[in-house]
């Protein structure tokens, strides 16, 4: 019997267990916070000694973090470089391809046309890959687009700035399903709104589909993931009827805001085709956040940019990448894992957790190499948007809500090895606690023994050592910062017209305040997320106000 991913309807015993473990990160995260102050206050060597060994570790996580960074942005630039409906018309005639690369390679002066090269290269790599493995996979032409689009309250400038860039792909329209999922609590206007969406956008599309999902149905919450698997279930009685095999068919799950880059379904479809275990994994893009950055204030810009920098980190690592937020999936693996969960807010993740579960950790997550944009929450004055913002970053790391489920999951699963489940249920209760602990230890505790100090302390050697190992942990620290700021300009997308140079130079400064800005936004809402999750006050989902107060040209330069 396979695992049901859900909270609800257990028994006594796993009751007491989802208990146990909703309680654990907040009372790892919260006693690491409280004893670490008792220490500094009471037994300073030894509050300093854990402070100091806690920075170390940050430290070296901090240096591995600035390695993988560099090499996933280049590896970006180097892909912006790609022609994926070139590389598609490729695959269908591999040999012949490679011939003509290598000649095209030859051409090419690796240190002028460096990006063109090792994008070259790249592909050259790929299919020597497929011909030498004599992998099969279906023609390019077979492959259908499935895009759902839940939405409850943006407005139609969201709305449409979504579906203008959809109109703008690369990918043949008539291979193209978009269902544009209303929720019936939003009300009659929502669904004025799509049908006059449709009206503008349905010629456009091979197909286009407004799905709207009832209010109030037994075994669900108010989530995105129960109105995107209404639609695809639609979705399924469609492609059904038509006879068109799962198995060549792409699922994108989008955010109301996601813009999506002219290539994307192209590099999709060729990521999707070249992999071994092709149904069997999800597909993570890179989010940025362009559509508003620039009416952002700029606390936002970089707490933003900073997010976009986590996920091209963990894009170096698929074995550990989970997906996030705008991603794709084979419909057949969707279909079979019985779609997201219906009472789950963080339904990004949950599927790959419940997909992980329901085919015995033979799952992964592939990181394309091309991005998605969105909107940074904004409210209509500097209070609303911080306002915002905490709740978004809140709703993010609610994903800890995941955590009880998955452990439970993986002791009802002895198919998968045991030091994978080990490895999976450490990274996740690290990850999320040093979200929540890492910079008020930096920010408050680090300092926290010089001002209690005595007479005692005053004449130790760790007194006098410590502001020296801080100072040096410190200023290696300001290296890996100096290399997320110059990164950081090169993310930013074209800076409009109407807005002053000096705001570039604004949002370069404060990069300096990263500690008090993650702690803000970050650290408290992390604690704010596990302490909920501990007492069982459940969220549910929680649409973070857009705004564009300017007319964006696209998605930004990637």
């Amino acid at each position: 019997m396979k695992f049901i991913y859900t909270r609800r309807d257990l028994n006594p015993q796993e009751k007491r267990l989802e208990k146990f473990l909703s309680v654990l990160p907040a009372f790892i995260s919260w006693n690491s916070l409280i004893w670490l102050l008792v220490l500094c206050i009471f037994v300073p060597v030894a509050g300093v000694a854990g402070i100091i060994l806690f920075n170390l570790y940050w430290l070296f996580r901090l240096v591995y973090f600035t390695i993988f960074l560099v090499l996933s942005y280049a590896i970006l630039k180097i892909e912006k470089a790609a022609l994926w409906h070139e590389r598609l018309e490729d695959l269908t005639a591999p040999k012949q391809a490679i011939k003509k690369l290598e000649e095209q390679i030859r051409g090419l002066q690796p240190f002028r046309n460096w990006k063109k090269y090792f994008s070259q290269k790249r592909h050259l790599a790929t299919l020597k890959r497929l011909a030498k493995n004599s992998i099969r996979f279906p023609e390019p032409s077979e492959i259908h687009q499935l895009v759902i689009i839940p939405f409850f309250q943006e407005g139609m400038g969201v709305l449409e700035a979504t579906l203008q860039a959809l109109g703008r792909v690369d990918f043949p329209f008539e291979r193209m399903v978009v269902v544009l999922a209303v929720e019936e609590r939003a009300g009659r206007k929502a669904r004025e709104m799509a049908e006059q969406l449709k009206k503008q956008f349905g010629k456009t599309f091979h197909h286009f589909e407004i799905s709207v999902h009832p209010e109030d149905v037994p075994g669900e919450a108010a989530v995105k993931g129960a109105n995107a698997t209404h639609a695809a279930r639609w979705a399924k009685d469609y492609f059904d009827t038509r006879k068109i095999s799962f198995d060549r068919i792409l699922v994108s799950c989008f955010d109301a805001d996601t813009v999506v880059s002219p290539e994307y379904f192209s590099c999709l479809t060729y990521n999707y085709l070249i992999h071994p275990n092709r149904t069997r994994t999800s597909f993570q893009p890179i989010p940025v956040y362009h559509n508003n950055l620039w009416d952002a204030p700029s606390f936002a810009r970089v707490l933003e940019t900073g997010s976009s920098f986590m996920q091209l980190i963990e894009a170096s690592d698929p074995d550990q990448l989970v997906t996030f937020s705008s991603h794709s999936m084979s419909f057949q693996a969707l279909v079979e894992v019985g779609y997201w969960p219906l009472d789950l807010i963080s339904d990004d993740s949950a599927i790959f957790w419940k997909a992980f579960l329901y085919y015995d950790g033979d799952y992964r997550v592939e990181p394309l190499y091309v991005t998605l944009s969105m909107d940074v929450a904004l409210g209509d004055n500097l209070w609303e948007t911080c306002q915002s913002i905490y709740q978004q970053k809140r709703r993010w790391a609610w994903g800890i809500e995941n955590f009880p489920i998955l452990v439970r999951g993986f002791l009802a699963n002895s198919r998968i090895p045991l030091w994978i489940k080990f490895k999976h249920t450490v990274r996740l209760l690290e990850m999320n606690v040093s979200w929540a602990i890492w910079t008020p230890i930096m920010l408050i505790l680090s300092w926290a023994p010089f001002f209690v100090v005595n007479r005692e302390f005053m004449t130790t050697v760790a007194h006098f050592n410590a502001p020296r190992v801080t100072g040096v942990i410190f200023n290696l620290a300001f290296v890996s910062l100096v290399i997320s700021i110059i990164l950081s300009f090169s993310l930013l997308p074209k800076r409009p017209q109407k807005v002053p140079i000096f705001q570039k130079l604004i949002f370069g400064l404060q990069w300096l305040l990263v500690p008090l800005i993650a702690t803000v936004f970050g650290a408290i809402p992390a604690l704010d997320a596990q302490t909920r999750l501990a007492l069982g006050k459940y969220m549910e989902f929680f649409v973070s106000p857009k705004g564009r107060r300017k007319k964006q040209k696209g998605p930004g330069p990637f």
